[in-house]
């Protein structure tokens, strides 16, 4: 197997599942059928009452197995159940179906000499037979796992595009990580490929003039040695952002701020990056506008882009110390 194989699926032999019936959570069991079977009226085929997480557990330099703060990944599933009308998944059974998970895969996890990652995404769906609109009363969860390299090619620098399409409404769905706000940008996604971009960006839908995201991460900037996020509250709040921004200022001393940006004063910025748990840290070369091109970098990731990546990369890896509760320690 090629553990430094792009993000993408392939089989593992293990994956958590546990079922919602009668108002309660079962047990929970490992499961080797990577199938799941459904009622051809059940809710989440109509009304995609559906959401999902992403988190990674890695191999540290001196052989240990660590999960990178799986405790942000549930309070965000959290969130993702109460806006869907979903049940909430307790946060210790989400801890132990991680480690059950991880473990039962563990030789799937890449080496620190390797790279790459053991992807662990839990998704949760309604399994009602439903006909009218509404909520399904029955649901499942299942954690499942990959073993995954680059999301995006690591000797490249990333060409996003405008999007003229609309990720997510103002007060709508954008800040959680609902199955719907991606499906929407499916045929958007494949436009930019075929033209030759990695992403899209998205603009505020109201307005149009200021930046959000891209259609699978968060996205910041640099100016004179500050690292600017944008902030929005239809964006999804990005677990990487937040230790992004938190390495900035806390262990390199760098100056940060997390406000509005307008699309406009872009040009102005010295770097450009992306930042989700797919991702990582992703430097950016160049935004297209209908032709007209910001350019951050020719396939040169910009010094401190670099130094964030590198940080992140060391505590995931526990080469420098973590700070407290960022890494969760599977024996």
């Amino acid at each position: 197997m090629n553990t430094k194989a792009n993000f993408s699926y392939h089989k593992l032999p293990y994956r958590y599942i546990n079922s919602f019936v009668d108002g309660k959570w079962g047990e929970g069991e490992l499961s080797e059928d990577e199938r799941i079977i459904l009622n051809e009226s059940a809710c989440v085929l109509h009304y995609c009452q559906v959401v999902f997480e992403g988190l990674k557990a890695f191999k540290t330099i001196d052989g240990r197995i660590v999960c990178f703060r799986p405790d942000m990944n549930k309070k965000r599933l959290e969130s993702s159940c109460k806006q869907m009308n979903m049940p909430i998944f307790p946060k210790e059974k989400f801890l132990a179906a991680v480690e059950q998970v991880v473990k039962a895969n563990k030789e799937y996890i890449p080496s620190f000499e390797e790279g790459g990652s053991l992807y662990i995404r839990p998704i949760m769906y309604g399994t009602t037979p439903t006909m009218g609109v509404k909520s399904a009363k029955e649901f499942e969860i299942r954690f499942f796992a990959v073993s995954v390299g680059n999301y995006f090619d690591a000797n490249k620098t990333a060409r996003l595009r405008v999007s003229d399409v609309d990720r997510a409404a103002p007060k709508g769905t954008g800040n959680i990580k609902a199955g719907l706000n991606y499906a929407m940008s499916l045929s958007n996604i494949t436009d930019a490929h075929n033209k030759g971009f990695n992403e899209n960006l998205y603009l505020d839908p109201k307005e149009r003039k200021y930046v959000e995201e891209t259609g699978g991460a968060n996205i910041f900037f640099i100016k004179d040695n500050k690292v600017i996020f944008p902030y929005s509250e239809s964006i999804l709040p990005s677990i990487t952002k937040m230790s992004t921004m938190y390495i900035a200022k806390e262990i390199l001393h760098l100056e940060i701020e997390e406000r509005k940006v307008t699309f406009q004063e872009i040009e102005n910025f010295d770097e450009c990056a992306l930042c989700g748990t797919a991702s990582t840290i992703t430097p950016v070369g160049l935004i297209d506008d209908h032709g007209h091109q910001i350019i951050f970098s020719n396939d040169v990731i910009g010094p401190i882009t670099s130094l964030l990546l590198k940080t992140l990369k060391d505590i995931q890896h526990g080469i420098i110390p973590a700070p407290k509760g960022w890494l969760y320690e599977i024996k």
